[in-house]
């Protein structure tokens, strides 16, 4: 069994609300990290780990998401797009996908950046347990990004005991990070789900703690070197910021641009045709393609759209 064995699946049907007008135009799924789609980066981590046929579940604004990614001929892969009508939780995504599925496969959070170390381990722990699920996990630092996440407790022999969504304090220092590799069980396992009170969605999380109650082998990776759910500007700035530190770059600058002598950049990526002139500077800043800037002053810790200027917090 190699890992051609195993489909993907993308989950991109969220809405950025918490992103302010930027949510209103662009799915975060393909939002410009170092102009490129966060969709790509996944797309492209999925085939170099040996996957071909990748399903993308959409929803808001699907279409330009599509318009964005095609249909996978650009990164060696076969897409399949699927719509998720009702926002009703991540398992009832899930369990759109019965009919669709026809093998194990790797789960990605189209909403989150990775970055991953070895995503073959998760095939080889898969195929060495048995395990209905594999979670990609990190020793997470910050309490906080656990409590915005989900916790993982272990078993003595390093199985999953039990998973806890968005807990009101961290039992430990391991964070689930969004990143999934399951077989057909989960089916069962969301069928049983209740839908939550609080949220009134089916959790992802309850479906996996039914498979560790099944007594269902479910296993850890632990793989995550960084990630970031992108919630807010904020959150897109710092991938750039993350991203352009790996590559040892100080700016980026795309095709087609304009850019006065004048301006001074700093941690900034400038997107496709924009045109930037004046003399002030702009530091860890988003400039989205095609945006047209009069920098008469500085900028700093923004996204800069065609519409308006959105500033980070």
């Amino acid at each position: 069994m190699t890992a051609s064995y195993y489909q993907g699946v993308i989950l991109a049907a969220g809405h950025g609300s918490r992103m302010g007008p930027f949510g209103d135009e662009l799915p975060k799924p393909i939002a410009p990290i170092c102009n490129k789609p966060l969709l790509a980066y996944q797309i492209e981590a999925m085939r170099a780990a040996g996957i071909e046929d990748v399903i993308i579940v959409i929803g808001h604004l699907g279409h330009r998401i599509i318009q964005a990614i095609g249909d996978g001929e650009a990164y060696g892969v076969r897409i399949k797009y699927v719509e998720q009508e009702k926002r009703l939780g991540l398992a009832h995504a899930v369990g759109q996908l019965e009919n669709h599925v026809n093998r194990p496969f790797l789960l990605m959070l189209g909403d989150i950046f990775f970055r991953v170390n070895n995503l073959d381990e998760m095939f080889a722990i898969a195929r060495q347990s048995k395990a209905a699920a594999v979670l990609a996990v990190k020793e997470e630092t910050d309490e906080a990004a656990i409590r915005r996440n989900f916790a993982v407790l272990l078993n003595a022999d390093g199985s999953v005991r039990r998973v806890i969504e968005k807990p009101r304090h961290a039992p430990n220092n391991l964070k689930g990070c969004g990143l999934y590799l399951f077989d057909d069980r989960i089916f069962e396992a969301v069928r049983r789900t209740p839908r939550t009170a609080m949220r009134d969605e089916y959790e992802l999380t309850d479906s996996i703690q039914i498979l560790i109650d099944y007594e269902y082998p479910v296993r850890t990776a632990n793989i995550v070197e960084w990630d970031i759910n992108l919630t807010f500007i904020g959150d897109l700035i710092r991938c750039c910021v993350h991203e352009l530190r790996r590559l040892g770059k100080a700016s980026i600058v795309g095709e087609g641009c304009t850019i006065s002598k004048t301006i001074d950049l700093i941690d900034t990526v400038i997107g496709d045709g924009a045109e930037i002139s004046g003399h002030g500077r702009l530091e860890r800043c988003v400039v989205l393609p095609g945006t047209r800037l009069d920098a008469t002053s500085d900028y700093e810790d923004a996204v800069i759209t065609r519409n308006g200027v959105l500033q980070a917090g």
